[in-house]
């Protein structure tokens, strides 16, 4: 049943998805980067002969690199802006992996290799640049079947910026339009989370709920709420199974009650809720929860399995809990000897409160003689 994951419709990697888990922890260095002072540096000497032939060192490790191969002109693109361009893509040796026009992405929403939506920024209008990534910022440890990557692959990318293109206005979007982009979101969101990417797999699932969510400035018919809200409940669904991966318990907990509010017999939501309940040892309701989904689906297998285990786990942890009051009780010297050891305290305790009390009336008195005899 961790299976279960909405797999349906998932694309094929051939709009570049990247395996990202390994530069995870560039993401805090990413944000901080400051574009100009790059942008500045790379041009502080400028070639001699008028050509931009500096290669553009972005973390300063060669891991990602850019050279301007021909200059744009303007302002380069922000992050959240829809940008189209031009990509080649071959490996370190020149094998050519493939060709395409007219790719389209949206600026940091993990759309495409990581390696673009970071060079894409650097880039003007109309540019034409060379990129050189290693596998951390293309297709990882995994490469890709489709396009065919071998595993750890630095790639060589011909990139042309086309066109730069504000946010879509949510609220102006036609409910089909809509959900027509939550799907492609939420198909991102697969290929991560097929890649193990769980991560970024939750910031795609993310994405596409806050589009479910946003305001609508036009008319919606009931059908076309009801396929709103089937593709909400699927990245809700999606995103609780990244979120088990990544043993976030309480957010897929929280991921998987939100699908019970909008279906209430959703089978995947009570079968990971179970799931969730039962790693934190709640045992008793994680039973109750499985047994919901179980009456749902009666030949569910992965779901009878998951409840006849934890039917033995908890039968086991009631019967510890048993031995251990047994214990107690057939111990009653040990407890009849913590009361006394309690009531001794309790007595010398109060010994010592009438000792401290009559102290201190002995040095009243003796202060207020002395005071008395100097005033006489």
């Amino acid at each position: 049943m961790d299976a279960s994951h909405e797999n349906d419709s998932i694309p094929s990697e051939n709009n570049g998805q990247t395996s990202m888990l390994g530069s995870w922890v560039d993401v805090e260095d990413i944000e901080d980067l400051d574009l100009n002072s790059v942008k500045s540096n790379a041009d502080s000497e400028p070639d001699p002969a008028g050509q931009v032939d500096e290669w553009l060192d972005v973390f300063g490790y060669g891991q990602l690199k850019k050279k301007v191969l021909e200059a744009g002109q303007g302002s380069p693109p922000q992050k959240g802006q829809h940008v189209v361009i031009n990509l080649k893509t071959s490996l370190k040796n020149g094998t050519l992996v493939n060709q395409k026009t007219n790719v389209a992405f949206t600026l940091g929403d993990g759309d495409i290799i990581q390696a673009l939506d970071l060079i894409v920024p650097f880039m003007e209008m109309g540019e034409k640049a060379l990129i050189q990534t290693d596998a951390t910022y293309a297709y990882g440890i995994h490469g890709s079947h489709e396009p065919e990557v071998p595993p750890n692959a630095e790639l060589s990318l011909e990139v042309e910026l086309l066109e730069v293109m504000d946010a879509l206005d949510l609220e102006l979007l036609l409910p089909t339009e809509k959900s027509a982009l939550v799907r492609l979101k939420r198909e991102r969101g697969n290929v991560h989370y097929q890649r193990k990417d769980y991560a970024f797999a939750v910031n795609s699932y993310t994405i596409a709920l806050q589009i479910t969510e946003s305001n609508s400035n036009t008319d919606i018919s009931p059908d076309e709420e009801k396929e709103l809200v089937d593709e909400k409940v699927k990245c809700l669904n999606n995103m609780a199974a990244s979120q088990l991966k990544m043993k976030h318990y309480d957010q897929a907990l929280q991921s998987s009650i939100s699908i019970l509010a909008h279906q209430p017999d959703n089978v995947k939501a009570l079968y990971r809720i179970g799931k969730v309940l039962t790693f934190q040892g709640e045992y008793s309701e994680a039973i109750q929860s499985l047994k919901r989904a179980l009456k749902l689906e009666p030949e569910n297998k992965t779901i009878k399995a998951e409840l006849s285990k934890l039917v033995k786990m908890h039968l086991e942890q009631r019967e510890d809990e048993k031995a251990v009051d047994m214990k107690l009780l057939d111990n009653p010297t040990t407890r009849n000897c913590s009361t006394q050891t309690g009531a001794d305290m309790s007595s010398t305790g109060v010994s010592w409160k009438w000792v401290f009390a009559a102290t201190v009336v002995v040095f009243g008195s003796i202060a207020i003689s002395v005071f008395i005899s100097t005033r006489k």
